[in-house]
């Protein structure tokens, strides 16, 4: 299925929007494409509304490159479309994002849901890339994301290598990880009264286990669910597996 024919664009907002029902808004990582969670769209548009911003992580103005800029973007999203008692899922940088959002505005999210998420400490994708015209390079750099490296296709390396010889886009992707490493959610944890499902690789080395587990401790109603042999974006390397935890637990929270 070609996800780009449901992407719409309206005022300032680019997003896809596909389902109905209760709403499940997806916000990628770093790197993040709809690609990535190709699996959660279609598995979940079946019985929800799945609706995935597009991030303007390479056409903000570089002041508002910042997890606190994204965030007031996907506010802005929300009201923008009138989204309210929404469960947010969000991977990685998008995980982070989501808490920011949920901490902002508790009173429009009904859930959450984290998979490898950055916000208490993540092994940076690399302060630099001093070699980002080698693509065998970054394919080594990108397969560490993963548990199995094979899942650094060739498309995905293309994808990145495209990215970061940008200037501008470079510029911003290190922008935003330094403001991830700044932004330590630590201390808020304990806010945050929502549902929270955890579902993390065992083997993720950018967000190790460790992370999870103290998610898992200050976040007070939250579950956490293990994938085996599994990295930094379980979504993408353990998709049926995935959308199996996702869809037993939103069948309890949501009904």
């Amino acid at each position: 299925m070609n996800h780009e024919d449901y992407i719409k664009k309206e005022g300032e907002f680019e997003y896809l929007e596909k389902g109905e029902g209760h709403v499940l808004l997806v916000l990628h990582g770093l790197f993040g494409a709809l690609s990535n969670f190709a699996d959660v769209i279609d598995g979940f548009s079946k019985n929800y509304k799945v609706v995935v911003p597009i991030m303007p992580l390479y056409t903000n103005p570089l002041l508002k490159t910042s997890v606190g800029g994204m965030a007031t973007y996907i506010k802005d999203f929300m009201l923008f479309k009138g989204l309210n008692n929404v469960t947010l899922l969000g991977n990685s940088l998008g995980g982070h994002v989501a808490l920011v959002c949920a901490l902002d505005v508790p009173e429009k999210i009904h859930s959450l849901v984290l998979t490898g998420s950055s916000g208490l400490y993540e092994n940076a994708f690399g302060g630099s890339f001093p070699r980002r015209e080698d693509k065998e390079y970054l394919r080594q750099k990108i397969a560490v994301t993963f548990y199995d490296p094979t899942v650094a296709t060739d498309d995905l390396v293309e994808e990145v290598y495209k990215i970061v010889n940008d200037r501008s886009k470079l510029v911003r992707i290190l922008a935003m990880a330094k403001s991830a490493i700044r932004h330590n959610m630590a201390k808020d944890l304990d806010k945050f009264k929502m549902p929270t499902c955890l579902i993390w690789g065992q083997d993720d080395s950018i967000t190790p286990p460790e992370v999870a587990e103290e998610f898992h401790k200050h976040l007070e109603d939250s579950e956490l669910h293990w994938i085996e042999k599994c990295g930094h974006a379980a979504m993408m390397e353990h998709p049926k597996k995935f959308n199996e935890i996702l869809n037993e637990w939103l069948s309890r929270k949501v009904g």
